[in-house]
């Protein structure tokens, strides 16, 4: 599974100027990926890059067969603090996913690193949308990196 698999990481919020570049660009990278033989993708399900990446992945499983959206969610509550918009469209984009992967049952303070590094443990590839150091997205493509897989950073 890992060489035809890609994972996402990004930040939760997105710079308006930036974000529809960004989507862009992540819809081209995805549609590489695709034609490279790559059928799995990971979305962490967390707001932000990580649902947009999912709906992309949604939007593209209506052309290729062979796709397969996996959610990897750190935790069984973790949108509890979510807007009802923002629950509503996590709720919405399970239902394209293929399979959905809980890392802990409840919140813990390490189960969003749980969740990155299994999505990077799983994957050959690492889609993300990374502008600001020093945060979850920048560690976990950190570690993607330390582990060999293909970084590509669609807000450049």
């Amino acid at each position: 599974m890992r060489k035809n698999t890609c994972c996402f990481t990004g930040h939760r919020r997105l710079p308006d100027y930036k974000a529809e570049s960004i989507k862009k660009r992540l819809d081209q990278e995805v549609e590489n990926l695709i034609n490279q033989g790559v059928t799995d993708f990971i979305s962490g399900g967390a707001i932000g890059f990580d649902l947009m990446a999912a709906a992309v992945v949604a939007e593209k499983k209506k052309h290729h067969d062979s796709l397969r959206l996996i959610f990897a969610l750190p935790c069984g509550n973790h949108n509890a603090r979510w807007s009802s918009s923002e629950t509503d469209l996590l709720h919405s984009l399970l239902t394209h996913a293929d399979e959905v992967i809980c890392l802990c049952d409840a919140y813990t303070p390490d189960c969003m690193r749980k969740r990155n590094e299994y999505m990077v443990n799983h994957s050959a590839h690492c889609i993300c949308a990374l502008i600001h150091q020093r945060t979850g997205t920048s560690q976990t493509v950190n570690f993607a990196q330390r582990n060999a897989l293909q970084v590509i950073n669609v807000a450049d």
